[in-house]
Parts: C-alpha cells; sequence; structure tokens
C-alpha cells in the first residue's frame, strides 16, 4: 500500500498581516515530491496560513490516493498537538479549520509528528514564494517555483516530540559516536543595568562543545541512571543530578520570560509594583514579537501564566497570539514593591537614601525606603507562587511571564544558593531562563539569560 508524507507551513508577515501557506505530498517509500501546493491568502495569522497549509495538504494526498495513510510533518507544535487531540482548541478563527481538516481522512488514517523548522524547509520556502507572489498582486505560479530546488534534502524518520527522550538519547548516541555531542549556539548577549536591581555580573546559558558535553552525552544515552544512594544507616538517600531516579516522571518545566523594554529599562530606573506600572516600549514590543517567534519555533510550550502588570501582560499577549494559547494572571508572580525608589536611578537612590539602600544591600529582610517589598518577602511570596504552579503543571511545560527579581528567586532558590546571589546575576530585557522542578522535589537550571532571539 502506498503511504505519503505530507509537509506541511503558513506564515504571516505582521501576525496577522500578508500571509501564504506551502505544502508538498512525498512518496514516504521513495521520497519523491508528488505534488507542490502554495496559496497568498490575504490578511491572516500564523496560525490561520499554518492550517490552511495542511488542509491544502491533505486534500492533495486524498485526490492522489484516498485510501492511503498519511503522516504529517510540520514545526507548527500548536497544529501537531491540536490535531492529535492532545491540546484543546480555544481559538475561534481555527476551531473550523481543525474540524475541516479532520474530517478530510477517516480517523486513524492520519498521523502528526513535530519536526525541527530545518526540516520543514520545502514547505517553508513555498509558502514565502506564496507571500512574494502575493507582495507583486499576483498568485502562485508551480511552474516558477524553485522551492524544491533550494530545499536540502533531510531525515523523514520520525523524530518524537520536542523534549522526548528516547529521541533526545537516540540524537545523543549518535553525536557521540561521530566523536562530538553537538554544537551550542554562541552565547548570548546580555545587558546592563536592567533597571529593577543592580546586578553586577554575568551568566549566559550557552557554552562551546567540550569535554563535559561529551560526558554529559553519555549519560544521556545511557539506559538507566545510577540508583540513589545509601546512607550509613541502610537507608536511601534523594539523588540529585544525573543519578536522579528514573521513575519521577516528566518535571514541571518553567520557561522564565522576562518581560520586554519599557520607558524605563534603558534608563535604568528602579521598575517594581507599586509605581506607574509602565507599558512596553516601541524596544519592548518588537522584542516580544521576537521571543514569540522563538518560541514558536522551539514548539514545546504548553501553558502561559503571566504577573498582573502591564508590561508582562502585553508581552505574554504577543506571545500566546502566536502560539494560539490563553494568558492566566498569577499575583504571585508580580515585581518587588521597590516603594519610594520606584522610577529612581540606582544613583538616585544612592544620593537621597544612602543608610537605607546600603541596609537594602546587606540584609534580605531590609525594605526599600516608604515600606517597600524585601527580598526575603518576595521570596516567600515567589516560592508559594512556585509550590502552586510544580503541583498544577506537573509534567508540563509552561511559559511564566515574569520580572527581573521573581526569576532570579526562582533560580536562586533551584539552585540554593544564598540571597545575595540575586546581585551576581544578569538578566536582559525579554531574556528567557529556564528551571525544571521534579517530583523529589529537586530542581534544575537549564538556561539562564539567554537573548539569542533578540539578535539579527
Amino acid at each position: 500500500m502506498r503511504e505519503f508524507i505530507v509537509e506541511a507551513d503558513g506564515g504571516s508577515r505582521g501576525n496577522p498581516g500578508p500571509a501564504g501557506y506551502g505544502s508538498v505530498v512525498i512518496d514516504a517509500a521513495t521520497g519523491e515530491t508528488l505534488v507542490e501546493r502554495a496559496e497568498y491568502i490575504g490578511i491572516a495569522t500564523n496560525n490561520v496560513a499554518e492550517y490552511r497549509g495542511l488542509l491544502a495538504g491533505l486534500r492533495a494526498a486524498r485526490e492522489l490516493d484516498p485510501a492511503a495513510p498519511v503522516r504529517v510533518r510540520m514545526d507548527s507544535k500548536l497544529v501537531v498537538e491540536q490535531m492529535s487531540g492532545r491540546w484543546k482548541i480555544k481559538h475561534p478563527g481555527m476551531k473550523p479549520l481543525a474540524a475541516e481538516a479532520a474530517g478530510i481522512y477517516p480517523p486513524g488514517q492520519v498521523t502528526y509528528e513535530w519536526i525541527p523548522r530545518e526540516h520543514n524547509k520545502h514547505a517553508d520556502r513555498l509558502a514565502n514564494e506564496a507571500m512574494d507572489a502575493g507582495k507583486r498582486g499576483e498568485q502562485w505560479d508551480a511552474g516558477a517555483s524553485t522551492a524544491a530546488l533550494n530545499a536540502a534534502p533531510v531525515d523523514r524518520t520520525p523524530s518524537g516530540p520536542p523534549g522526548d527522550a528516547r529521541a533526545g538519547a537516540a540524537k545523543a548516541r549518535e553525536a557521540l559516536a561521530g566523536g562530538r555531542a553537538g554544537s551550542a549556539p554562541a552565547p548570548a548577549t546580555t545587558g546592563g543595568h536592567t533597571g529593577d536591581i543592580a546586578e553586577t555580573a554575568t551568566v549566559t546559558g550557552t557554552a562551546a562543545t567540550s569535554d563535559a558535553d561529551r560526558r554529559a552525552a553519555r549519560t544521556l544515552a545511557s539506559p538507566s541512571p545510577a540508583p540513589a544512594s545509601a546512607s550509613a544507616s541502610g537507608q536511601a538517600q534523594p539523588s540529585v543530578g544525573w543519578g536522579a531516579a528514573p521513575d519521577l516522571g516528566a518535571p514541571a518545566t518553567f520557561v522564565l520570560l522576562r518581560h520586554g523594554e519599557t520607558p524605563l529599562t534603558p534608563e535604568k530606573r528602579f521598575s517594581g509594583s507599586g509605581g506607574s506600572d509602565p507599558a512596553l516600549s516601541a524596544v519592548g514590543r518588537e522584542q516580544a514579537e521576537r521571543v514569540a517567534d522563538a518560541l514558536a519555533r522551539r514548539g514545546t510550550v504548553q501553558h502561559i501564566v503571566a504577573s498582573p502588570l502591564a508590561r508582562t501582560r502585553e508581552t505574554a499577549g504577543a506571545v500566546a497570539a502566536r502560539l494560539g494559547l490563553d494568558v492566566t494572571v498569577d499575583d504571585g508572580l508580580r515585581e518587588t514593591d521597590f516603594g519610594a525608589w520606584e522610577g529612581l536611578t540606582f544613583g538616585e537612590v544612592r544620593e537621597r537614601y544612602p543608610d537605607d539602600l546600603n541596609a537594602w544591600l546587606a540584609d534580605p529582610e531590609a525594605e526599600p525606603t516608604g515600606g517597600g517589598e524585601s527580598f526575603a518577602a518576595t521570596a516567600v511570596r515567589i516560592a508559594a507562587a512556585r509550590d502552586k504552579l510544580v503541583a498544577a503543571y506537573a509534567g508540563r511545560t509552561v511559559l511564566l511571564v515574569t520580572h527581573v527579581t521573581p526569576i532570579k528567586t526562582l533560580v536562586r532558590l533551584a539552585l540554593g544558593a544564598p540571597p545575595e546571589s540575586l546581585f551576581r546575576m544578569e538578566l536582559s530585557a525579554a531574556s528567557l531562563s529556564v528551571v525544571a522542578y521534579y517530583a523529589d522535589g529537586n530542581a534544575s537550571v537549564r538556561l539562564l539569560n539567554d537573548t539569542s532571539h533578540l539578535r539579527g
């Protein structure tokens, strides 16, 4: 029996903006391209364009052989998860498109698989050709298409969804066989003083490939992690890191996003929960769109939770629109209240309130002038919010859109670091950090202050 692979993609230059889709039907046995489809669809969102690409690909495959099984491959985690039935479809504009796609074939004849964007270049190029044609006031011309020529051949064997442990282990073993564990991206750029609290050091979430990378890959590829150690009394001790027990299940993974810039950010002013509640600046809105695109490409976020302040809700809204998710607001994620220091620079605070500032820098229990919130009180609030969210989203990947102090506090608590470590972390506007929380109470910091999505 014949089997088809459908690769589809869609894009919007503006989201919503001028949009188009591309689809290709491939013979699964030979890798031969059987059909190409593309169309400029006018003003639409990325997600609508992606669904339109899926519809076109499924229809084209059915025209070839309505009885053939179909494997859909897309780099849209949203579409793959929704069509697989694992995620609910809440957006009113996508519900009819999803229902239409589900009705093209009988249940069970179509399977869905997420793939990295670089493995979907053929459909991506078709979508861009369609948008280019629309910009010229034309429709896509199959005879003039060069998408197939420009799309490099890729491995079309199933790869598993993002975060799949078996797929990750297979990749690690493959890297070891080639004498490397894979290359890491260039170190992220970092900003200076964020305007929320004083910062003195830089920590990034990337590093060059090294012997440590290869050792980590060997551990990942290992089928059985080391058991928990035993104490002198014979009682099992909690295991951490690579020795963690294999039955803990998937962690609750928090992707921590600091909001984009506000007018106060480049001026390095204290901006907490007790001030003017500024919205994003034009730069901040652009940063929010860039991080939204990056998270859409990553395709792992399943829920979004935001601080109630305007700058975080606006940043979260940009991401939610791109991913087709709702935003839940949690008051526990708000920034520290900096009291009388709100809106002032660090230098202005030192000039006006030198004794209070020195006490605040030396003692986590000290409050900013005017009855603001101490770092100790902030930590209690953040820990409570963390515990609640870990319980609510066990085994899920959640984007927390929040602020400098909450993110640094979550990292500090995960590391078991002292309060003064807050002053030794850099956290740029619109940066990403990641912490995973396991069922045994352990946590793992996986990324800190990644701003690579803001470059270029």
